[in-house]
């Protein structure tokens, strides 16, 4: 468990540029006292000690306002930047190296017991806001935008965005021209964006299908009049 916390301590000066030494880590940093109050009452928890377990995690949530559950199962270096309004319920599952941001919610969607919460694969980011509901999988690299609200599994290094959750674009994928749009000018994807260079696009073939319609029945029409004698014009 010791391993676990310092490994959970070094991960923040790696994440989080602020970060200016150990002992303000440790000192100030909310998120890693949660993690580390956490990791005391998971293992109370997994001795059957259910009532101190539940009581130091009470506790811990009244210091740093994050409320993790003590049976939930947390991998190594695990990062919560900024500490505040982070649930995560009893059933979740958190692979190695994963961050969340604040306001991050994995929450279930039902009553019935057994597993309702979600999974975090490996290298998992989480924006802040973020809902993620359901006994669902984010797989490993992920990344989740901020203030989406999930519901159903995301494949290995997508991006997801928006309510509810959808996704946009492998993370290999970053910066793309679409026509005269620049999706990803600010490095996040844009799939209204995209729509709309789709809509400019089919604009621009609509308008040159009607130049050449208008030229062509010039064309017709100039052939006609050519046609027509000139007494019968002159009457």
């Amino acid at each position: 468990m010791l391993e676990m916390i310092r490994g959970d301590i070094a991960c923040v000066a790696a994440r989080d540029p602020a970060a200016s030494g150990t002992i303000e880590i440790v000192l100030t940093y909310p998120g890693v006292h949660a993690i580390v109050w956490h990791r005391v009452a998971n293992r109370l928890w997994r001795r059957g000690l259910r009532f101190p377990a539940r009581f130091l995690s009470w506790f811990a949530r009244l210091l740093t306002n994050v409320d993790i559950h003590p049976a939930a199962t947390i991998g190594r270096r695990f990062f919560i930047d900024h500490g505040a309004g982070v649930v995560i319920g009893e059933t979740a599952e958190i692979g190695d190296d994963v961050t969340l941001y604040h306001g991050v919610t994995l929450g279930g969607t039902s009553w019935s017991p057994g597993k309702r919460h979600p999974t975090l694969e490996d290298g998992v980011l989480v924006g802040c806001g973020a809902k993620i509901l359901g006994p669902i999988t984010v797989s490993k690299g992920a990344r989740i935008g901020a203030n989406s609200v999930v519901v159903d599994p995301v494949p290995p290094g997508m991006t997801v965005i928006g309510i509810p959750g959808r996704i946009v674009r492998p993370l290999a994928d970053r910066r793309r021209l679409s026509g005269r749009i620049d999706l990803d000018h600010h490095l996040m994807p844009d799939p209204v964006g995209e729509a709309i260079s789709e809509l400019l696009d089919r604009i621009d073939f609509l308008e040159a299908r009607l130049a050449h319609r208008e030229r062509r029945d010039a064309q017709a029409t100039g052939n006609r009049a050519a046609e027509i004698p000139a007494e019968e014009m002159l009457q």
